[in-house]
């Protein structure tokens, strides 16, 4: 076998009770879509030829090392408890330490079906497989804490969903783990200390060695949560489904299904086709991320001496998130309009921005760019209304030295819009994956100005508008 993963895996050394063993199900034609070789060198990976890296990541072969699990979990689904859920069409392969030292789970997902499957198939259909390929990979450039793709194969199988037989893919997903708030859940749920014990100390060594207590592994996640979900903010993304099973404890974004970046700024969007009142809006995900971690703190009261002192603690520390939070976005929007160190008098002056742009329509991403180049204008319904807001801004930036670049430099020229990604889904589907490859190569340097693909930055035409988006299961 050409390809070499170095395998050191951890999570399988756990009791039987935290996953169960499961082999990849073969599928008939696998064939490789692309592979990330810049990430396979950062996790030290050879790669071989491209008949055999289909083979394997289709799941048809396993590679030397391999011990494929699928892990167990609970969580709450738009505010539902199931207490049992687990991976029910993914398998984590194993796990390698990265040139950095850091390690990382690799995980097949679409690989048939395991003991959590419920009745689904176990299956992935191509569309999802490659929306979560460009939008991880997208995030990644952005600068914001994500799983990562290492692989797509086409396996040359019909997947069955509601619009029919669509062709099936796999992705290879790498993470720094794949614990989540409902991996703790799990076991609380079954009054398991024992177990819920040793995930503690699994996931304090494996993220969190500097926390002693269950409340420094709370507060050390409330912290990568808050800071991940304002800079999901800066840049318009809404997961879609923030439920607990999808909040991971690294403090990565995971699980790419009914996400989107917004187009036109309004704080109530919501792309998911399954989100029917709203819960997971972009303007709501900051109260459900403090309402997760609520859920991860009771969990983790069964760990601690005194269980009345751990309920005060922990509801301090959930309590606090808010106010973390909002300093973590005054810090994210602040530098979006050139500030270096932003304060709370600063705060209204974004405030009425978002304003503005909401009423007047106003694009997210191409405000935000073409603000340092004094061309936002054109964007606004209104320009009177935001010509009086340029005007208290400049006033702003009177005494604020560097801030063109600052800028630029948290402000992307481009995003991977939604109708374009529907566009390139429907292009893969025929046969044509050269919508995937040049969004790929663009979507990677997203804060240059890439004037050969400048209709990639444009808002989608009234026709081109897609306002739902769906989870592939």
């Amino acid at each position: 076998m050409d390809i070499q993963i170095p395998f050191d895996n951890s999570y399988v050394r756990l009791p039987a009770e935290f996953f169960a063993r499961q082999a990849p199900a073969p599928v008939s034609a696998p064939a490789l879509i692309a592979v990330n070789r810049e990430l396979a060198d950062e996790l030290g990976i050879v790669l071989g030829d491209g008949a055999e890296l289909a083979q394997i990541f289709a799941g048809n072969l396993l590679p030397d090392g391999a011990e494929p699990i699928a892990q167990a979990y609970a969580g709450h689904q738009f505010g539902g408890f199931s207490p049992q859920l687990g991976d029910g069409r993914a398998l984590l392969l194993g796990e390698v330490v990265d040139q950095q030292g850091t390690r990382r789970d690799i995980q097949l997902k679409g690989s048939g079906q395991t003991p959590f499957s419920r009745a689904g198939d176990g299956r992935a259909w191509l569309g999802p497989v490659l929306r979560e390929y460009v939008l991880s990979e997208a995030m990644h450039a952005l600068g914001i804490p994500t799983t990562r793709a290492l692989a797509a194969v086409a396996t040359g199988d019909l997947v069955y969903r509601q619009e029919g037989g669509l062709p099936g893919a796999v992705l290879t997903r790498v993470a720094a783990s794949h614990l989540r708030v409902g991996t703790f859940q799990y076991f609380a749920a079954r009054q398991n200390v024992d177990a819920l014990r040793q995930l503690f100390d699994y996931a304090r060594a494996r993220h969190y060695p500097e926390a002693v207590t269950p409340g420094d592994l709370l507060r050390a996640v409330i912290e990568r949560q808050a800071a991940l979900v304002a800079k999901w903010m800066g840049v318009g993304f809404i997961h879609g489904v923030m439920n607990t099973d999808n909040t991971s404890i690294s403090g990565e974004t995971i699980d790419y299904g009914p996400c989107a970046f917004m187009d036109s700024f309004d704080p109530q969007t919501v792309y998911s086709s399954i989100d029917r009142n709203g819960r997971y809006s972009y303007a709501n995900q900051a109260q459900v991320i403090v309402w997760n971690m609520a859920q991860l703190a009771t969990a983790l009261v069964p760990l601690m001496p005194d269980q009345d002192d751990a309920i005060a603690e922990f509801t301090e520390a959930v309590h606090a998130m808010p106010e973390i939070i909002e300093a973590e976005w005054l810090r994210v929007f602040g530098a979006k309009i050139g500030l270096a160190a932003p304060d709370e008098a600063d705060r209204e002056l974004i405030v009425d921005l978002l304003r503005v742009m909401h009423e007047g329509g106003a694009d997210f991403t191409n405000t935000f760019r073409t603000l340092a180049r004094g061309e936002a204008e054109g964007e606004f319904d209104d320009p009177a209304a935001f010509g009086a807001w340029y005007e208290r801004w400049q006033l702003r930036l009177a005494n604020e030295d560097g801030w063109r670049p600052r800028m630029d430099a948290v402000n992307p020229a481009i995003i991977p819009r939604n109708h374009r990604i529907e566009q390139m889904i429907a292009s893969a589907v025929a046969g044509d994956y050269a919508p995937f490859h040049r969004l790929m190569d663009v979507l990677s340097r997203p804060y240059e100005d890439q004037l050969d693909a400048m209709e990639l930055t444009q808002p989608p035409n009234p026709q081109e508008v897609v306002r739902q988006t769906f989870c592939g299961t």
